[in-house]
């Protein structure tokens, strides 16, 4: 896959591991040449990509919160569909992991529509994010951050870690709660539904956050997962505290355990671990595409691309589909996925001599509109393609934040997929939440479990 080489600046930070808070004159150009947020403000050469004007500021007519979001692009048509018989045609603008599946699965595809640049954030994350583009630090080795609250910490980033952190910290409300179904799917299609209720706390982009807070709890996000059903988990819940330097200090989650009624450590979930009750379709650190400490792996800024990319699921949200109707044997419904061509940076992974973990080497894509990652591979000990992650996302509108409505992990290797996030049959998420950090404690957990 060729990617552009980067400018020769960026390319130092890359040999030297070196990050620093950009110069006013660089982060002068956010709201300029840049968006708020760093990505690039033009359109691409030919047209293709749109100029970015602001992303989904209103939301369309009619709509409540409350309501599962309405399709704004409903009367997009297709412009063409990548298929495992044309692939070689797309191929400089597909994953590697895009066209391993379309080799894998003749009944995949990706049907492309007009580029629509729908990522927004509120203006006090734009402010934030010009604040920190001139004092944010990568410390602990890359594994942790200083200087920055709220906003993008590097929106003008020099190497892999500074892209990971931003999308490890980009905008998702302040606080949300969510009803979700989970289902790891079979071979021949057959699955059974998981159903979780959950709650976040995004201490890092509270209003009042403050660096001093930020240094003293040493947390980033606060996290609460209940499960439902089926009646073998219901009543577990789990607590995790996200922290800002996992290394330094290791994620810290409680789990109460439905059966004994108790509240114990969860040391266990982070890195490679089993994903919640995913049937051993997914890592921890898979869910929400990555998540936790990057110190196992070193990190390398590839460049950036234009590629084809799942963007503006509309569709995939819809209120009118089943979880039936998205839930095929080998891959989601590919009627109702929506890909569109957009700039992303590619960020490597690969495993640091001497550490472990189940995958050898990872690639993500990276939006440069929102930094939510919408597409990675993963690769076996061997090297071999093994799992290729996707992000359907939308623009909440009522939160104005751009994040995935359904996250799909496809196995290779035994044709399973694990799809997660599926809200067509639940309540739309309420990002009207309010939460403290006391409403994420043992006790607290304690008290819910007991009830």
């Amino acid at each position: 896959m060729k990617i552009p080489f980067l400018p020769f600046a960026a390319a130092f930070s890359l040999a030297t591991g070196a990050s620093a808070a950009v110069s006013e004159t660089e982060a002068a150009r956010l709201g300029r040449d840049l968006t708020p947020l760093g990505g690039e403000v033009k359109a691409s050469a030919d047209g293709t990509i749109p100029a970015w004007t602001g992303g989904i500021q209103t939301p369309p007519a009619g709509y409540k919160p409350g309501d599962h979001h309405p399709d704004p692009f409903a009367a997009d048509q297709p412009l063409f569909t990548v298929t495992g018989a044309n692939a070689a045609s797309h191929e400089a603008r597909l994953t590697a992991g895009q066209l391993a599946v379309l080799k894998a699965y003749p009944t995949y595809k990706l049907t492309v529509y007009p580029t629509r640049r729908s990522a927004s954030n509120p203006q006090r994350i734009y402010d934030a994010t010009r604040r920190n583009a001139t004092t944010a630090q990568l410390v602990s080795n890359g594994n942790g951050i200083s200087g920055a609250t709220v906003g993008i910490p590097f929106p003008i980033p020099q190497n892999g870690l500074e892209v990971l952190w931003n999308s490890l910290t980009r905008y998702r409300g302040v606080a949300a709660s969510r009803r979700i179904d989970q289902a790891a799917v079979e071979r021949g299609g057959g699955y059974q539904l998981v159903k979780f209720e959950d709650e976040f706390l995004f201490n890092y982009t509270r209003p009042d956050i403050t660096l001093k807070e930020l240094e003293d709890t040493n947390t980033l996000i606060y996290y609460k997962q209940a499960a439902v059903a089926p009646a073998r988990v219901a009543g577990s819940i789990l607590i995790a505290h996200e922290t800002m330097d996992q290394v330094k200090e290791p994620r810290r989650a409680w789990v109460y355990n439905a059966g004994r009624r108790r509240v114990t450590r969860a040391p266990n979930v982070a890195y490679d671990n089993p994903g919640t009750n995913a049937d051993g379709q997914r890592t921890s650190d898979q869910f929400d595409m990555f998540n936790g400490a990057p110190d196992r792996y070193e990190w390398t800024l590839v460049g950036k691309k234009e590629m084809i990319v799942p963007y503006n699921a509309y569709k995939l949200h819809s209120k009118t589909l089943k979880n039936a109707d998205i839930l095929k044997p080998l891959h989601p419904n590919a009627d109702l996925t929506r890909y569109e061509l957009h700039r992303v940076w590619v960020v490597e992974a690969k495993l640091k001599p001497g550490t472990s973990h189940l995958y050898s080497r990872r690639t993500f894509y990276i939006d440069e509109d929102s930094w939510q990652i919408l597409a990675a591979d993963q690769y076996d000990g061997r090297g071999q393609m093994w799992r290729v992650s996707e992000a359907h996302c939308i623009n909440y509108y009522d939160a104005q934040t751009f994040w995935s409505t359904l996250e799909v992990h496809l196995d290779l290797q035994n044709g399973r997929y694990l799809a997660i996030g599926m809200d067509n049959e639940n309540p739309m998420y309420d990002f009207n939440l309010k939460r403290t950090p006391a409403d994420f404690t043992p006790d607290s957990l304690r008290r819910e479990g007991l009830r």
